[in-house]
């Protein structure tokens, strides 16, 4: 039996909303804004749980016992360098540069928390996305677009940015910006049933 819980995002995110959006349309949304610093030594993989984890300690004195908080933060990583959301469009062209005929990966850190603390899910879900070879027109061409803003990796695999892609080994939602699928199914070990949300 699903107790009664109320879903929150903690996202200002519309990727994450709509991917959400597939299983629940019965959520609040309530961005977490924080600073989004991290221990200088840790592991880079580490990091985007680390920063869920603080979205989650920010708002968890704000929820109810029968809510359930959804945190995430998701980055790109290419040779051990975090490739986060672009600076300007100069930024941007210098980050699909360096992806373009490689191979790199996607980290999306989850926290879902109920606050009544009997609901605790924390992982990392990690895709690897193959560029194709990216001359500077079609670079030029896409940045005109304005999709690049606020993506991670300055591209939006649900746009145009899906022209880049040649290869995806992995969860095609954790590259949007969320693995909701198996955010589910963890909530399935805790007797929350997807189909009753």
């Amino acid at each position: 039996m699903n107790k009664n819980y109320n879903f929150i995002l903690a996202s200002a995110s519309p990727r994450r909303k709509e991917l959400l959006s597939i299983y629940t349309n019965n959520f609040k949304i309530m961005p977490a804004d924080i600073d989004e610093s991290f221990p200088e030594n840790m592991d880079i993989d580490a990091i985007p749980l680390y920063i869920a984890k603080k979205k989650a300690e920010t708002l968890k004195n704000e929820i109810n016992d029968n809510d359930i908080i959804i945190t995430a933060d998701t980055v790109v990583i290419l040779d051990d360098t975090i490739y986060g959301k672009p600076k300007s469009k100069d930024n941007a062209f210098c980050m699909l540069n360096k992806l373009s005929n490689k191979e790199h990966k996607v980290v999306t850190g989850v926290c879902c928390y109920s606050g009544d603390d009997t609901i605790c899910i924390e992982f990392t879900d990690t895709t690897f996305v193959k560029f194709i070879t990216l001359d500077d027109d079609i670079i030029y061409n896409y940045l005109s677009k304005n999709e690049y803003i606020d993506k991670a990796g300055a591209y939006a695999v649900q746009g145009y940015g899906s022209l880049f892609i040649e290869k995806i080994n992995g969860s095609y939602d954790n590259v949007v910006g969320l693995p909701v699928g198996k955010l589910m199914v963890k909530l399935l070990k805790y007797n929350i049933n997807i189909f009753d949300i």
